[in-house]
This record gives C-alpha cells, sequence and structure tokens, in this order.
C-alpha cells in the first residue's frame, strides 16, 4: 500500500509543496502502518532536507513500521510532480542522498526507491542517465516521476536491474495506462497515490450539495458505507472482547456489603 505525501499534505489542509514536515509524516505513516499487515511505501519527499536529514528520516521512517520509502532528487522544498515550476539538484546530490539513506537503515529489507523528476525538466535521455546513476548508489528500485509514454517506461525498465514503478495519478502529466499494458512495458510497481482522496471527496461534496438540495441525505445512504462495515474495519469485536477480559467482573453479596459499610 502507498502513503502518499500529497494526501498527507491534503489531510492537513495544505498544498503539496514541501510544507509538511518529516515528524508529521512519519507520525501519520505509523498510524497507517499499525492497521495493516500489508507492505507500506512512503512518500519521502527529498529527505526532508540534505544526507544527515535524510539518514534521519530514513531512521525515524523504518521506526513507524513502512516497508519502504522513496527519496528525489528535486529542489528542497519539493513541488508536486505534475506541476510546472519544478527544479531538479545535480546528479552529485541526487546520488548523495540515495547514499545516505541506504547508508541509515538498519534494516536491510527496508526499500530505498529513487525517485527522479528530471524527465518534465531535461527529457527523458537525462532522466535515464539519472536513474542509472541512483541505481548504482544503492537504491533497490526507482520511480520516474511524469512519465508520458509506455515507450518511456519501456526505455527505463530496459535501462535497469531493479524493479521500475509507474504513478496513474489522474488529471496529470501521464495517461492511466491499464496495469497490464505497464506490465507488458517492464513496469513492476503501481501507484495510485491520490484515488482513493479524489474518489472520497468527490463522494462528499455530492452528498453535501445534496443536503442542501434536497434537506436530507436519504437518497445518498445506499452509496454510504454501513455501520457494520465501519466496526468491521475498526474490529469493534477484538476491543469488546479485550474490554471484557479486564473490566467484567461482579463482586459477591458479602464483599459489597462490607465496601459499603466502610
Amino acid at each position: 500500500m502507498y502513503i502518499s505525501g500529497a494526501v498527507i499534505s491534503a489531510d492537513l489542509g495544505l498544498p503539496d509543496v514541501g510544507l509538511t514536515t518529516a515528524t508529521e509524516v512519519a507520525t501519520r505513516s505509523r498510524q497507517i502502518a499499525r492497521m495493516t499487515d500489508l507492505p507500506a511505501l512512503v512518500d519521502a519527499d527529498t529527505g526532508f532536507g540534505e544526507p544527515m536529514n535524510v539518514a534521519r528520516t530514513v531512521q525515524e521512517l523504518e521506526d513507524a513500521g513502512v516497508a519502504g520509502l522513496h527519496i528525489e532528487d528535486q529542489v528542497n522544498p519539493k513541488r508536486c510532480g505534475h506541476l510546472d515550476g519544478k527544479q531538479v539538484v545535480d546528479t552529485a546530490t541526487a546520488v548523495q542522498r540515495i547514499r545516505a539513506a541506504v547508508d541509515a537503515r538498519r534494516d536491510p529489507d527496508l526499500l530505498v526507491m529513487a525517485r527522479t523528476d528530471v524527465r518534465g525538466i531535461h527529457g527523458l535521455d537525462a532522466a535515464v542517465d539519472r536513474i542509472k546513476a541512483l541505481v548504482d548508489a544503492g537504491a533497490d528500485a526507482v520511480f520516474p516521476e511524469a512519465m508520458s509514454l509506455l515507450a518511456e517506461f519501456e526505455a527505463v525498465a530496459s535501462a535497469v536491474d531493479v524493479p521500475v514503478l509507474a504513478n496513474m495519478t489522474e488529471f496529470g502529466r501521464s495517461d492511466l495506462f491499464t496495469t497490464d499494458e505497464l506490465a507488458a512495458a517492464g513496469v513492476r510497481v503501481v501507484i495510485y497515490p491520490v484515488s482513493l482522496l479524489r474518489v472520497a471527496m468527490g463522494a462528499a461534496e455530492r452528498a453535501l450539495d445534496t443536503l442542501v438540495a434536497e434537506g436530507s441525505l436519504q437518497s445518498q445512504v445506499p452509496g454510504m458505507q454501513t455501520r457494520g462495515r465501519l466496526y468491521e474495519l475498526l474490529d469493534y469485536p477484538a476491543y469488546t472482547r479485550f474490554d471484557s477480559t479486564v473490566f467484567d467482573f461482579t463482586l459477591s453479596a458479602q464483599q459489597g456489603r462490607r465496601e459499603g459499610a466502610s
């Protein structure tokens, strides 16, 4: 599962322009990772600083229980990868960030992914060269951002021997290719980073419009998650069982009288 930096920003009521902190991302990641057995991949932006900051970020996220993270090569503070006006650091700085991340991890199974935004600024060839350098620096996987054609994913996948991630975000620079199309192009990981937020917020706005127009949400009820399903996801029965084993006790009549008398 994927923990999106853009969604964490939105959750805080902020645009995705590098305003979140490492602590906020680590806290949210810990909350999410606690609730699932799925491996979690988290957007660690630029590492929230330079190499020393990157190293601390990696260990904070490792402690949060994630299975992997990606570090990007934008100038700090970063911007959304599908916005204009992005800037990237030079290759030496990008490589230094990935080396710092790899050296800082204590769990050898923690996946360190390198993201590059070079494609949208300097073109595909420069992006492939950057990706090769990041893999040589120790990246376990790569995330070429804002690719527009399947052939571009193919070019990246054929240039390196690590998994390639595709970002299928709606309203972005990439067409929404199918998983079969991406697999055929050599992609091994696909994320849909903001999709569920967009679905949920679209439904929320429609519900509010309905409330204004109809004075009730009765017509929206069939599309709502039921109370029973919510309780199932939150595992109410487990908490109830725990509560009953700790607090469910009785007093004998004699004990009750003694305590009442005292």
